[in-house]
């Protein structure tokens, strides 16, 4: 047996282990939430707000409740659509979740995904679990909801012939950054940098910006779509280069500019491809919003408001 193939199953096995100790304790906790019959305590909705938050961050009352609030939809939401996984007997396969196990593990230089997991304030269970909720979520809307979608030819033409000043592109750079707290963290980032490690790499390690999981790839923008910091950088930057440090509001930056496009004038040929994926993501965003409401009205949703204050 390889080597991860024994680590896949060990992971497995500990989530199994681990489930059940946390289940003991967290059945102790007052029922916060019934949706459909599933069950979510007070105990488990703290635990997920609280790895919701960036490490470190200090909150208001008042704006840790409109978190919170912000927060029970999005579980709401999730708990639903699993009711509705439930009843349609979706499942996650045993092979489904090794597979995206090790898929996520291998974006992760040795050693480093451990080190993510401590950084985000979380655990191998709950990540497990996380990514097993997810998988199923993923599938029941596929299923359910964008199995069905098409964009059809007419549609694309229409698209491009009511925007075509869209497609009149500017000159654009693409760029990936690093974002850290402090300037000694931005030192030590550089350094990495320089020494050769690659971008993708170090900005999924440290990087707190939300990109850090696509190794900090801000794809490709022109001049007045970033921040004034963000232009002055990366606009002035030979491809292949870094950029010394930057600071804003945000914190500090590292950047790279992989790629320049100059200015053109686009074909309908040239987008279609682009059209095709707006108009798609555009009809999977109202489909899916139509069928949560949908669910909502069906659903038995039982809160108990009183364990929030």
């Amino acid at each position: 047996m390889k080597i991860r193939t024994i680590t896949i199953a060990f992971v497995l096995l500990l989530t199994l282990l681990l489930g059940a100790c946390q289940s003991e304790e967290q059945s102790s906790s007052p029922v916060l939430l019934r949706v459909d019959g599933r069950e979510v305590s007070l105990a488990q909705f703290r635990h997920s707000f609280s790895k919701s938050l960036p490490a470190g961050q200090k909150l208001s009352e008042e704006e840790r409740k409109e978190l919170e609030s912000s927060f029970l939809v999005q579980i709401i939401d999730r708990e639903l659509a699993l009711a509705q996984a439930d009843r349609m007997g979706l499942k996650v396969t045993a092979a489904e979740h090794e597979k995206a196990i090790e898929e996520t593990r291998r974006e992760y230089p040795s050693g480093t995904f451990e080190t993510m997991l401590r950084d985000r304030g979380t655990n191998l269970l709950d990540w497990s679990n996380d990514l097993k909720k997810d998988l199923l979520m993923e599938k029941v809307v596929n299923r359910a909801v964008y199995a069905q979608l098409q964009v059809t030819a007419e549609e694309i033409q229409s698209y491009y012939e009511a925007n075509r000043e869209q497609f009149n592109r500017p000159d654009q750079v693409r760029a990936r950054q690093i974002v850290v707290s402090t300037e000694e963290e931005g030192q030590k980032v550089l350094g990495l940098l320089r020494q050769g490690e690659p971008f993708a790499e170090v900005a999924k390690r440290y990087s707190l910006s939300p990109d850090a999981e696509a190794g900090g790839d801000l794809g490709f923008f022109a001049r007045g779509e970033m921040p004034v910091e963000f232009e002055k950088a990366v606009f002035n930057l030979a491809v292949g280069r870094l950029s010394d440090l930057v600071k804003s509001e945000y914190g500090y930056h590292v950047f790279l500019v992989e790629e320049e496009r100059k200015a053109a004038k686009l074909t309908l040929d040239d987008v279609r491809q682009e059209i095709r994926e707006t108009l798609l993501a555009e009809k999977k965003e109202k489909e899916y919003q139509t069928w949560l409401r949908e669910l909502r009205s069906q659903a038995t949703i039982e809160m108990d408001w009183s364990l929030l204050k």
